[in-house]
């Protein structure tokens, strides 16, 4: 065990000003045997570095009547709960489950508060560290829930308990809550899956067709075979939204009287002036383009991302939700950002990077701009171009400049890059259609000069061998041989090797107060505010060029600050499903479904490549998802009894009921505050036939497979009133509302605890190896309500 500090403390204050000073460099021991053990075994990846002991403070161990109630203090042993007269009497419940916990040599030591407050006891949870490796679980902040796939016959049957965002929530740079989407579209609900979705972006018709998707190399899918395809069930989504824009891109029922600008409409613009607009301020977006869209209609090719699919997302923000679009206006020549800001409360500048960075190449002037190119072609589909055409870059960009250049017509299209194979920054996919499409890539290769033909036109360039890209600290710092050259025939070379954010539009006063030395503008990346009062910025503008899912963001956080400015409060506060779930039969297939991919031969520069998935196909995609939660069940005896009771808890700061300590949060560790202790226990006495049925492998030692924590108030054979909560079912005690209503009125038989066993699990949702537990919690609760009658 590692060595550590032990403090006594004199009293539960003095106990909780040292955890707090220490941070959570100290933790409190009561009984001690659940926290012991987890040092001795090494569970956790941290330790503190000081044990502050409860078991010092004087007079914390007493039963007493308060009347109405019964008191209990924190320190209390277990063993004397259970023999307490007055607990049998008033809460006869709770007796029964202290008496259950353990041996009677754990209960002479265990505390009720320790009690209450232990940690989970699931085997992946508790591995001990000296066997084979700590298992870090998704309840220690790990990436997933090792009983989904594994041994999990002890584990929850109706499901499990957010823990933190999702391993693939983390990797997305919206921090879209997928999982949640996932399981809206298992349940067929594709509405409720779009309001999830514009929690976080109102385009997945688009970021499904562009976006990178970091999140599906964090998918846990992998482990087991292919991620779960997350871009084609997006995809689906997005086009079902589409397909139903009416009910999704509406007008604000209340308008607040605000105006907002928003300068650039691209994909962090348009970000921005949907959730403005949805808050009920008038927006106005200014862009230099003949067309709404940015890098979306101009930077992307027609067959990554048709042109409809834009149109139509635009023209549901103008058209259905009211915002307007000031087109072909150069913001700083057409107009002044003076001008907009004085018809305006707020402005947003998301402006993109669609500037060409000076290389310093010898014949740089020679040569085209990759986003000009891809720009022209977009806008009129054709350009003239030559027949050996040659691309720098090895990025998205330079891909997609690539096809389109041999779509166009090229005879033959290079690609040179400094980067190896392995190492481009290119999604693989769009390397390996490169490839297939007949695209030579020269990797390792840096860009030495243009080489001029006689007649001053381009004839090609020579290369210089690159030796490594990156310094040791992982910074763009390439090195060259310069003496191994090579020279690429080419009569027409297209530059992508990146672009520029020019904020020139700003004018010579906002540039001095919110330019960088990079060039960009200054704003706070939490908020999008600058450091002048009622502008604000994000995308790349502020970062300079980066993903169309990071400006999107970028547009989302400024535009929840504006509101929060302008006095209006965020969204209401979306409460998730309590309780998550996976499909047990969905989560064995290991293999994705891929979306249709047209052969190389009848790809084109006007069609899209993919096919969406059908409906049906993305749910099942969709069921594939693990839905990576934490699903053990709560290891307490006593804290099923207590929401039940509807007990009241005494903390150093505060008076908490039993349901919102216990059932609220994952651990009562999260529902508790850093140094919050718990003091004392207020317990109703109740009215009525009160019990704890605990069933378990043997009895003695072993916590609940399945336990009832209930209370039924019976009159001449009909139950007048009834309070039911389960242990060991679920991550926390799981109240059984429904049924305590279903009983109430009726009179006592075989067949009502029959009925209510059914009613009661029909929620459940076993996990594949735990399913015994339904029956065994129909067979308890049958025994439960019979017993009343005797």
């Amino acid at each position: 065990m590692k060595k550590f500090d032990h403090i006594k403390a004199a009293s539960y204050e003095e106990a909780s000003r040292i955890i707090k000073e220490k941070g959570g460099a100290a933790e409190p021991i009561a009984g001690g045997t659940d926290l012991l053990g987890t040092y001795r075994d090494r569970l956790l990846s941290t330790y503190p570095e000081a044990v502050v002991s409860l078991q010092s403070i004087p007079d914390t161990a007493y039963i007493e009547d308060g009347g109405d109630e019964i008191i209990v203090g924190a320190g209390t042993k277990l063993k004397d709960i259970a023999a307490s007269d007055l607990v049998k009497e008033g809460c006869n419940a709770l007796s029964e489950a202290a008496h259950s916990v353990a041996s009677p040599l754990i209960r002479s030591t265990a505390t009720i508060g320790g009690n209450i407050c232990q940690d989970v006891r699931c085997w992946y949870y508790r591995y001990p560290n000296s066997i084979g490796g700590r298992l870090e679980c998704k309840r220690k902040g790990g990436d997933t829930c090792y009983a989904i796939c594994g041994e999990n016959r002890y584990h929850s049957i109706f499901g499990g308990m957010c823990h933190g965002a999702s391993s693939c929530q983390h990797a997305c740079p919206a921090g879209t809550d997928i999982p949640e989407y996932m399981a809206k579209i298992r349940e067929g609900d594709w509405d409720g899956a779009a309001q999830v979705f514009f929690r976080y972006n109102p385009m997945p018709m688009m970021t499904s067709r562009i976006c990178p998707h970091p999140c599906t190399d964090s998918c846990n899918q992998n482990v087991y075979g292919e991620s779960v395809n997350i871009p084609a069930v997006e995809r689906t989504l997005g086009d079902y939204i589409l397909e139903h824009q009416e009910k999704f891109y509406t007008a604000p029922s209340v308008s607040t009287g605000k105006r907002c600008a928003v300068i650039g409409a691209g994909p962090g613009g348009l970000t921005a002036a949907f959730y403005l607009r949805r808050a009920g301020h008038e927006v106005t977006v200014y862009d230099a383009h003949e067309k709404a869209g940015g890098v979306l209609r101009y930077g992307i090719p027609h067959y990554r991302l048709p042109k409809s699919i834009v149109d139509d997302f635009c023209n549901a923000l103008e058209s259905g939700m009211g915002i307007s679009f000031v087109m072909n206006t150069k913001v700083g020549q057409d107009i002044t950002v003076e001008d907009i800001k004085s018809k305006n409360d707020l402005v947003y500048f998301g402006t993109g990077a669609w500037s060409q960075p000076v290389l310093g190449l010898e014949g740089e002037k020679l040569t085209e701009f990759g986003l000009d190119f891809l720009s022209e072609v977009n806008t009129y589909l054709q350009k003239a171009i030559g027949e050996n055409v040659l691309v720098c870059g090895g990025g998205n960009v330079a891909m997609d400049v690539a096809l389109t250049a041999k779509r166009l017509g090229a005879k033959t299209v290079k690609l040179v890059c400094l980067e190896q194979r392995n190492e481009m920054p290119a999604s693989d996919d769009e390397v390996e259609m490169a490839v297939e499409e007949g695209i030579q890539l020269y990797n390792g290769w840096g860009l030495g000069k243009v080489l001029a033909d006689a007649k001053g036109k381009v004839g090609g360039l020579e290369a210089k061998r690159c030796l490594s890209v990156f310094d040791e600290n992982g910074r763009f710092s390439p090195i060259y041989d310069e003496k191994d050259v090579m020279t690429l025939s080419s009569d027409f070379i297209i530059l992508a090797t990146g672009q520029r954010v020019d904020i020139s539009f700003l004018g010579e006063k906002l540039t001095s107060q919110l330019k960088t030395a990079r060039g960009l503008i200054d704003a706070d990346l939490e908020s999008g505010k600058t450091k002048t009062d009622g502008y604000y910025a994000g995308g790349d503008a502020v970062t300079g060029p980066d993903l169309a899912i990071r400006a999107i963001q970028a547009g989302r956080i400024a535009a929840y600050s504006m509101n929060r400015d302008l006095g209006v409060s965020e969204d209401a506060a979306h409460e998730a499903e309590k309780y998550t779930h996976f499909d047990v039969a969905g989560i064995e297939n290991t293999k994705q479904s891929k979306l249709y991919e047209k052969p190389a031969s009848e790809r084109s520069l006007a069609e899209e490549d993919r096919a969406s998935l059908d409906q049906d196909a993305a749910k099942g995609e969709a069921e594939r998802c693990l839905h990576c939660a934490c699903y053990a069940v709560n290891a307490s005896d006593i804290t099923p009894v207590l929401v039940m009771a509807d007990a009241k808890i005494i903390t150093t700061e505060r008076t908490l009921t039993a349901k919102e300590l216990f059932t609220a949060q994952l651990t009562v560790q999260d529902a508790l505050h850093q140094g919050e202790l718990v003091k004392e226990l207020r317990i109703p006495k109740q009215h009525g036939e009160n019990h704890y049925i605990k069933r378990r492998v043997r009895d003695a030692i072993d916590f609940a497979i399945v336990a009832i924590a209930g209370n039924l108030k019976v009159s001449g054979g009909v139950i007048e009133d009834a309070n039911i909560v389960l242990g060991g079912v679920a991550p926390v005690p799981y109240e059984m509302q429904e049924i305590s209503q279903f009983l109430k009125g009726k009179k006592i038989s075989a067949e009502l605890a029959e009925e209510a066993g059914e009613i009661a699990m029909k929620d459940a949702a076993p996990m594949g190896k735990n399913e015994y537990k339904v029956f065994m919690c129909r067979d308890a609760l049958f025994n439960f309500i019979m017993d009343a009658a005797r």
